[in-house]
């Protein structure tokens, strides 16, 4: 396959790991824009391999679609991206993975403490709530997921 070459929907779906209908889906949110043949079949460009595996990758980390499609709406049309690209798009959601990265790490920390303290007492249970006294701060499990 040649570096210019236009991929057919089946050979996107083989390069990426994707089945034909979730790159349909992919489309019509807008992730990848494929060009009509004059039989109106879809042509993706080799690029698009790269914008799929991105948003394997982010969707894995928890990114929604819509965050997904905001970055790679950052990316150029039309060429495949450079490196420089890349990096410009990271910069952008990197501080959302930081956040994200941080909940887990607290949150696995909360249960750890919990799971391990052996208390079994809700009196000395640090995630007991007596009295709803957390209820005044706001709603939610605002002791594992901070103080938003």
């Amino acid at each position: 396959m040649r570096g210019n070459e236009l991929l057919t929907i089946g050979e996107l779906a083989a390069r990426t790991g994707l089945s034909v209908s979730a790159i349909r889906f992919y489309e019509t949110r807008g992730l990848v824009s494929p060009i009509r043949t004059g039989g109106n079949q879809r042509r993706f460009l080799r690029s698009d391999i790269r914008r799929l595996s991105f948003a394997l990758i982010a969707q894995k980390l928890g990114l929604t679609i819509e965050e997904i499609g905001t970055e790679l709406a950052r990316l150029p049309q039309g060429r495949t991206p450079t490196q420089a690209d890349w990096e410009a798009m990271s910069r952008n959601f990197r501080e959302e993975i930081d956040r994200r990265i941080a909940l887990l790490e607290r949150t696995r920390a909360t249960l750890d403490n919990c799971i391990g303290c052996g208390c079994l007492s809700l009196r000395k249970c640090g995630l007991f709530n007596p009295g709803d006294r957390m209820g005044a701060e706001g709603p939610g499990p605002r002791q594992v997921l901070g103080r938003a």
